[in-house]
């Protein structure tokens, strides 16, 4: 039995990683539910507007993109990096439109390796996606990076100690620090982090916002 909780559960936590086939359909529905607050909070956070460009980083189900694309109108550019295949196939079918339009640009691509020029983007969003770097200081720099001066990087992470008491993220997740992430943000030059508690979700989150040196 222990074998076989262990097997379960490393699948779970491989979906919410990297969401494919058949039971990635159904991760990805389950993550729009499940993340809508917080990847609501994190695209007010950004205070993009009418005709910006910005990015969301690891879209999974991609309700972040819906939601960017809403706040940008036609006259703006959403990116949208996923390194899962299957979600990008998912989002090429369900954004057609807004694709064909120019509006929506999606690229295969992770937070260590964005396919996004330097200094294009006025804001990025990322949510429950640092758990699976390895590299955090090489994450960060990428979003200092694309990010022209004054644009806005925004992180959505689970509170640590909230999400090591669920049974999956013993196998694959990297639970950090708050302080640990919000150190790594200020040695890629992002100033004025500011750090955002949401309480109203299923699971704790903490939102951190902060911004190039304009």
């Amino acid at each position: 039995m222990a074998r076989l909780r262990q097997a379960v559960l490393t699948a779970v936590a491989g979906q919410l990683g990297r969401p494919h086939g058949v039971v990635g359909r159904g991760v990805a529905l389950l993550l729009n539910r499940g993340n809508r607050a917080a990847v609501a909070r994190a695209v007010e956070a950004t205070e993009v507007t009418a005709g910006n460009a910005v990015a969301d980083i690891g879209f999974g189900g991609g309700l972040g993109l819906e939601l960017l694309l809403q706040r940008v109108g036609p006259q703006g550019t959403v990116h949208g990096v996923e390194i899962a295949e299957d979600m990008l196939t998912r989002a090429r079918a369900r954004f057609a439109t807004q694709i064909a339009a120019g509006s929506l640009v999606l690229e295969n691509g992770s937070l260590t390796a964005l396919p996004i020029e330097d200094k294009s983007l006025d804001a990025a969003i990322t949510v429950n996606t640092v758990y699976f770097v390895t590299d955090l200081d090489a994450a960060c720099a990428e979003l200092a990076r694309v990010l022209r001066p004054g644009g806005r990087a925004v992180l959505g992470i689970g509170d640590p100690d909230a999400m090591a008491r669920l049974p999956f993220t013993a196998y694959g997740f990297t639970l950090r620090p708050i302080a640990e992430v919000v150190a790594s943000l200020r040695r890629a030059g992002l100033e004025e982090v500011e750090q955002r508690r949401l309480t109203d979700v299923a699971v704790p989150h903490h939102l951190l916002v902060a911004a190039t040196p304009a």
